[in-house]
């Protein structure tokens, strides 16, 4: 799941761009001297702190993952710094008249890393793996599935033909929210045992603004510079990403100046970094929610039940009960500290062109009266203790609540989760995982209650796409990226004509309908859209992209652009043969910060974030 997820996962904005016209490139540099210059200084940032799941870029959808396949591997266009997509591995694109073949002309001249030619077979092969192959669809084949073939007449030209008109098709393929395309000289011997495939050989071979030279699992990754990058050379010759396992630790780090960049601070980490010397911080619009996942019933794609969830949960008057018994509002003032909006729609507002509201009468607002109400009329009549008793098998209504053993919001909103349930008769076992076991349990459906968190880009595809039936485990439970086994017929059919409508308007209010049917089914309780809280050190300069808006808050912010831009605005007193050291350091600060967040979770509640 996308912590995107996560850390997810895919993703595209308004059609504006995907029309039957041709787009000319966009300027592109090559590295100067004045960027060279600036190799052997490390730009050091906190990764997502959801991790990498896999480097492999066909079945990850981690945040942390997806934002190096975004430094590593091209894309056919790049998300702007407007939102919307430009050239990248393509220079320009053209449509047919009937809206179904999409030709590329791809920039000539490119190399991977290890000087063989980057050519448009490379991207026709990635696209073709996923079209064909359950495992390679696993991260992204809803973004092509709608394509019907796909060619390389020559080494500068993509022909993509769909089975229906796409309007989205220049967002299928954007770094971090979209499909890496991958060298297929390297790829094509690794598709037999693609699934188990690490893709650890460092340094890995790919074309972007970096080159990863190593990864330690749980710790860190590190990459150097291309300096012959199409966009020009990053300003830092090297770059760190090192995985923090609380934010404690990694606002230690920025303290102490041992690292110069957060995104994704906690509210009360934030509001005393906004006083703290040598430490700017600002706030983007929020790209992302989280939320309550109820398991209504885990199946296959072929209709055959799985794992271990609690089967009350497939009754909707209970899971709407469950909905009008939680207070987003508390949630949003008390974990967040208001930094944050109450959820509603399932696409976050750093899209506005996508924000959907339920209509006026049909908020689903707290309401633990009503939710008692419905489920006395239902039958779940008190029992023991005031738990309530499933009226088909007689037992107590128990339900398990998987946490994130690693994520401090999860800790401290999960106690209010239970209390409000436990108003209305039903019992809470909170269940703290990290993110991987937890992510496992998911995919297995041995799971009644996730809280999760996703985060989008600016095409609604990819996350809609997260509950398409297509997206269900196979006949064996594995492939697909559900989080909520949801598979209905209604939404499945406006999934497909969302992304089939070139006409902005019209596809919004589809998808507006595809969010009311989210909304209503309770399967994804959206808590809160949480404002992006970043904090960068005062040695650091251009990693904010956009201009704020009337409130201060900048646009939705991405690593590609961010990590490209920054820029040291004094000598460092570090260099290259400096990385080992801060890697001890480092380690150090990890640790103590464990402890000071063991200390904050003893504290309660109402003292944390």
């Amino acid at each position: 799941m996308c912590l995107l997820g996560l850390t997810g996962s895919a993703a595209a904005a308004s059609p504006s761009r995907a029309s039957p016209a041709s787009v000319s490139p966009a300027s592109a540099s090559p590295a100067t001297a004045s960027t060279r210059s600036a190799a052997g200084k490390t730009l050091r940032v906190a990764m997502d702190s959801s991790g990498v799941d896999t480097l492999n870029p066909f079945v990850s959808y981690f945040n942390g993952s997806l934002d190096l396949f975004g430094a590593i591997y091209p894309t056919l266009t790049v998300i702007e710094k407007n939102g919307k997509p430009g050239p990248y591995l393509a220079t320009s694109w053209s449509l047919s008249k009937d809206h179904r073949t999409w030709t590329f002309k791809i920039r000539p001249g490119l190399k991977w890393s290890d000087g063989k030619p980057l050519t448009a077979a490379d991207a026709a092969w990635t696209f073709h793996l996923i079209m064909t192959n359950d495992v390679a669809a696993t991260a992204n084949g809803t973004l092509v599935s709608h394509f019907e073939s796909v060619s390389a007449p020559n080494p500068t030209t993509l022909v993509i033909t769909t089975n229906q008109p796409q309007a989205d098709l220049t967002y299928v393929s954007v770094p971090i929210y979209g499909i890496p395309i991958v060298p297929e000289h390297i790829w094509k011997s690794h598709v037999k045992g693609l699934k188990s495939y690490q893709n650890d050989s460092f340094p890995v071979v790919g074309y972007g603004p970096w080159t990863l030279t190593g990864y330690k699992t749980d710790q860190y990754a590190t990459l150097d510079a291309n300096k012959s990058f199409v966009f020009g050379a990053p300003k830092y010759g090297h770059l760190i990403e090192r995985l923090y396992k609380t934010s404690d630790s990694a606002v230690a780090a920025l303290r102490s100046g041992q690292l110069d960049y957060i995104s994704g601070v906690n509210a009360t980490e934030f509001t005393s970094l906004r006083r703290t010397s040598g430490v700017h911080t600002v706030q983007a619009a929020g790209n992302g929610w989280n939320g309550l996942e109820l398991n209504p019933g885990a199946r296959t794609r072929g209709g055959k039940p799985i794992g271990t969830g609690n089967p009350a949960l497939k009754d909707p008057v209970l899971r709407r009960a469950i909905a009008l018994s939680i207070d987003k509002k508390t949630l949003v003032g008390k974990v967040l500290d208001g930094y944050g909006t109450v959820g509603q729609g399932y696409l976050p507002p750093a899209w506005s062109q996508w924000v959907w509201k339920p209509p006026p009468g049909q908020e689903q607002k707290y309401d633990p009266h009503k939710a008692n109400q419905l489920l006395d009329k239902a039958g779940y009549r008190r029992g023991r203790g005031g738990i309530r008793v499933d009226p088909k098998n007689g037992k107590p209504l128990v339900l398990r609540l998987g946490i994130h053993s690693d994520e401090s919001e999860d800790a401290a909103f999960a106690p209010y989760i239970a209390g409000w349930l436990g108003d209305i008769g039903i019992k809470v076992v909170i269940h703290p995982m990290s993110m991987s076991a937890l992510n496992s349990d998911l995919g297995k459906g041995d799971w009644d209650m996730l809280i999760d968190a996703w985060t989008s880009g600016p095409d609604p595809t990819y996350m809609l796409g997260i509950q398409s039936c297509t997206t269900l485990p196979n006949e064996q439970g594995t492939g697909g990226n559900t989080d909520s086994f949801f598979c209905d017929p209604r939404y499945e059919k406006l999934f497909g004509q969302q992304q089939s409508q070139f006409d902005p308007e019209q596809r919004a209010r589809i998808v507006g309908k595809m969010q009311k049917i989210l909304y209503d089914a309770d399967v994804d309780i959206m808590f809160y859209n949480k404002r992006q809280k970043i904090a960068t050190s005062s040695k650091v300069t251009g990693m904010n992209t956009g201009t704020p808006d009337a409130q201060g808050f900048y646009p939705a912010q991405s690593s590609f652009w961010s990590y490209l831009d920054a820029a040291p605005t004094a000598q460092r007193h570090y260099s290259a043969g400096g990385i080992g050291l801060w890697f001890g350091i480092a380690a150090a600060v990890i640790v103590l910060g464990a402890g000071a967040a063991i200390i904050r979770h003893r504290a309660g509640v109402d003292d944390r974030e």
